[in-house]
């Protein structure tokens, strides 16, 4: 491993649990359907490519428990197949329409092509299970799977609740080892959220290593002398990775240009805010408001014509120059230090193929130009680990810190949100003593306390908060945690006076079906 240079890029995938069936074709279920079209399979198309072409290639993908669920969920993956139809229906109306304009009518082409490629992609190589794909590459030695808290919850702010941490963990462990036979090494804290009191998770669930922020390391009492360039040991004995401060500027600003860059594809502009309403019979909301089609011709920030081409040798140029600016750092980090420097590059996933249509080409062209950079290797976090000497490691404890606005935690609880956390402590103070006044229920009350569980979990998302802050989607957001307080204290009251509507539960179970093996008895105290 001397004088060697590695390169780990982890992504992360998520996707707060959103499933409506009282809603024909609900807004808030494209964000899934977006993705699962846009990156996930698209990112499984270049994990192909490469594989089949012996061009090595690693990578670490974190995998939400929601994500997971609603991936192997069927109403929503019949929904989506139902969405992937109408973007084909589409595509053939846009063929006749533009068979007069050939640039347009080549990426009506295009775009057609790739949404049926997609629709038997997903129906007859996987089978309608993506996840099959991602773990048949984790069993070649490519890919490491990682999971994250079950809903994907900001833990710093549940530390005086270890109740709730540890329902967090073991939902999603027992989640992760269902779905792939196994456990995971590392454990992706959800929007990098690290305080100190989370260390004694970490090992007490027998997790190797963890990722942080730049800062949460580097700021930390005696900062580690190589800086974000090497792990460190906790002193409960769980390494922690930082990222990578540079490599996640500037894929920031690649996220910048690729909302300004005039080769890049435009995302905001779609043929459906363009043509007549007529041409969009099957992408018009019920009250005529229009909707995206993926059909997206222009270019960013102009009216030329997206030229696929060109936009493809501009990814390749940028992954060429990313690559030149990681082996710099690294090549200067070999300098001051004793041992393998590494540059990790965490992200989250959607910026790769969702935001950026390019995306899914750049990581393709990470790896294919780094096959040929002498010297140069990508690894995933624990195969990097597992090739360090244990006993280089010096012990430190990060700093509270996360990749939020200003690095900290301030996205999660301002004056936008606060107002969460009362409703939500105080119903999770009412799940812990359920856990305990009915510790050997069965029955009709099982199922009940075991849907408090799944309520008080979805409460927990960190999604909710972040949405408020940021300003959007706020409705929805504020409805979803209602929604779920109120499912709480419906059951909570239910309980109290020995009434349940059958009835009511059934199409609540129906309704919010996560985790169908929980077991409200994870919100117990530990003894």
């Amino acid at each position: 491993m001397s004088n060697c240079r590695v390169i780990s890029l982890v992504l992360d995938l998520h996707k707060p649990f959103v499933r409506h069936p009282e809603i024909d074709q609900a807004q808030e279920e494209r964000w899934f359907f977006e993705a699962l079209s846009d990156t996930y399979l698209p990112l499984l198309q270049v994990f192909d490519r490469l594989d089949a072409e012996h061009i090595p290639f690693k990578i670490a993908l974190s995998l939400s428990p929601t994500l997971c669920h609603m991936l192997r969920d069927e109403y929503l993956l019949e929904r989506y197949l139902k969405y992937v139809d109408r973007q084909i229906e589409f595509g053939v109306r846009e063929l006749e329409r533009t068979a007069g304009e050939d640039e347009i009518h080549r990426l009506a082409l295009n775009f057609y092509n790739q949404a049926v490629d997609k629709r038997v992609l997903f129906t007859e190589r996987y089978e309608g299970n993506i996840l099959r794909g991602f773990d048949h590459h984790q069993r070649k030695g490519r890919v490491e799977l990682l999971t994250t808290a079950a809903t994907h919850a900001f833990l710093p702010l549940y530390s005086d609740y270890p109740e709730a941490i540890q329902a967090q963990f073991e939902t999603a462990i027992a989640s992760h080892r269902i779905l792939f036979s196994k456990n995971p090494h590392g454990f992706w804290l959800p929007e990098l959220g690290w305080s100190p009191e989370i260390d004694r998770y970490l090992r007490a669930y027998n997790f190797s290593y963890t990722i942080v922020d730049t800062h949460g390391l580097c700021f930390e009492d005696r900062p580690e002398s190589r800086g974000s360039f090497y792990p460190v040991k906790t002193p409960a004995g769980v390494f922690i990775l930082a990222r990578d401060f540079y490599a996640s500027r500037e894929l920031e600003a690649a996220k910048i240009a690729c909302h300004m860059d005039p080769l890049y594809r435009d995302y905001h502009r779609d043929a459906g805010f363009e043509l007549p309403t007529e041409a969009l019979s099957s992408f018009l909301e019920a009250n005529g408001a229009r909707k995206a089609t993926g059909y997206k011709y222009w270019a960013v920030g102009n009216k030329q014509i997206y030229d696929p081409q060109k936009a493809l040798e501009k990814v390749k140029a940028a992954a060429s120059s990313f690559l030149d600016a990681r082996i710099s750092r690294l090549n200067s980090a070999v300098e001051y230090m004793d041992g393998c420097p590494i540059s990790l590059c965490a992200f989250n996933a959607d910026l790769f193929g969702r935001f950026w249509y390019e995306g899914p080409a750049f990581i393709e062209a990470l790896y294919r130009e780094g096959a040929h950079r002498e010297g140069l290797q990508f690894m995933t976090p624990a195969e990097y680990l597992y090739k360090q000497d244990a006993s280089g490691f010096r012990t430190a404890m990060p700093e509270f810190s996360s990749w939020g606005v200003n690095g900290y935690g301030e996205m999660w609880l301002d004056a936008s949100n606060d107002w969460l956390y009362r409703h939500a402590l105080r119903s999770l103070e009412r799940m812990i003593e359920l856990a305990e006044r009915f510790p050997d229920d069965t029955g009709l009350k099982e199922r009940a306390l075991n849907q408090a569980a799944r309520e008080i979990l979805l409460v927990q998302c960190s999604d909710w908060p972040k949405m408020l802050y940021k300003q959007e989607n706020t409705d929805y957001a504020r409805n979803q945690a209602e929604a779920a307080l109120r499912n709480f204290t419906t059951i909570y009251e239910s309980l109290g006076s020995n009434y349940i509507s059958t009835e009511w539960l059934t199409s609540l179970e129906r309704r919010h079906n996560i985790f169908p093996t929980i077991n409200y008895r994870v919100f117990r105290h530990k003894r």
